[in-house]
């Protein structure tokens, strides 16, 4: 099989068999694919895009090209969320802290920044000493003591996925629903998760400009999950404007601060109380969302999301 014949059968709009898709992501992990072939099959899909047997058969591929965390010793359902990224948009940093201080355990793989959006890790490493990188065992022995761990992407999680992730950014392919859909994935399946819910941003600031991109992509992501039996759900948030007041990676993480304070900008803290409330329930605390959005306000403002944020730190 020749990478090149593998990118005339996409740019024609044909369907990639499994083998095809498999020959694309061993090339990517050996390193003997050159990343100009890499990039031209990225294009390709891009504008012929790829159906959801596609979209699956890469997910599964990328993610069974390294390791997969067992986080079978940390009790209790494990959840997990995920955004698309948005411009200003901190808000996994202090629902990580909230969902855990309600006894959820939260294993976190978060990324950087991707295309105009500032990611997590970068965010959390404006905190002096902060370390992103931890090993495995230590990942799950701070989500065992803390309920909350956010980190990269450890050990060799997806590693076609970095690969990959790093020439979208610089050939202008992020905004492509098989391309996002299958990076999300392959970590999050790969990192053992329970549960997923996924913030997919919608407006002028977000990678998917329309309501039908984004739903077009909220159903790709949770077709993806059911398929593997996790518990999955999608929402789709406005990102027309920036969330919250502050965009700058130390700025949001002081702002992150003062939501855990109860003192931060009101559509920030609605998004935690609506999507914690949800992500109250996949963890089995509450039956009802209503419930949910209690608790989460409740934690959020008699101090016990910021002690959780603290000991995280």
């Amino acid at each position: 099989m020749r990478m090149v014949d593998v990118i005339h059968h996409k740019r024609l709009g044909k369907r990639l068999s499994d083998q095809e898709i498999q020959f694309f992501v061993d090339g990517v992990v050996s390193g003997s694919l050159p990343d100009y072939q890499i990039s031209a099959l990225l294009m390709a899909i891009y504008f012929q895009g790829m159906t959801e047997e596609e979209q699956s058969s890469l997910t599964m591929k990328m993610m069974a090209s390294g390791d997969h965390l067992d986080l079978s010793d940390i009790p209790g359902i494990k959840v997990d969320k995920h955004s698309t990224g948005g411009v200003g948009d901190k808000f996994s940093i202090p629902l990580a802290a909230v969902v855990a201080a309600m006894g959820i355990p939260i294993p976190m793989i978060s990324g950087r920044g991707l295309g105009h959006t500032g990611g997590t890790l970068d965010k959390l490493e404006s905190i002096p000493g902060y370390r992103v990188e931890l090993s495995e065992q230590q990942f799950i022995s701070q989500v065992k003591r803390d309920k909350c761990a956010i980190i990269g992407a450890t050990g060799n999680i997806a590693p076609a996925d970095k690969k990959i992730y790093a020439l979208r950014d610089v050939t202008d392919t992020v905004d492509s629903i098989p391309l996002i859909a299958s990076s999300i994935m392959s970590k999050k399946i790969a990192s053992g998760t329970d549960a997923l819910i996924i913030d997919v941003k919608t407006g002028a600031g977000a990678f998917m400009k329309t309501l039908s991109e984004s739903r077009a992509l909220a159903e790709a992501l949770v077709g993806i999950g059911k398929g593997v039996g996790m518990q999955c759900m999608a929402m789709i948030t406005d990102m027309n404007q920036p969330l919250g007041n502050a965009v700058g990676n130390a700025l949001e993480i002081k702002e992150s601060i003062e939501v855990l304070k109860g003192n931060g900008p009101t559509d920030l803290e609605q998004l935690i109380v609506v999507l914690g409330g949800y992500m109250a329930i996949m963890g089995g605390k509450v039956k009802t969302i209503e419930a949910g959005q209690k608790l989460v306000q409740s934690v959020i403002h008699d101090g016990r999301g910021l002690a959780s944020f603290r000991k995280m730190i």
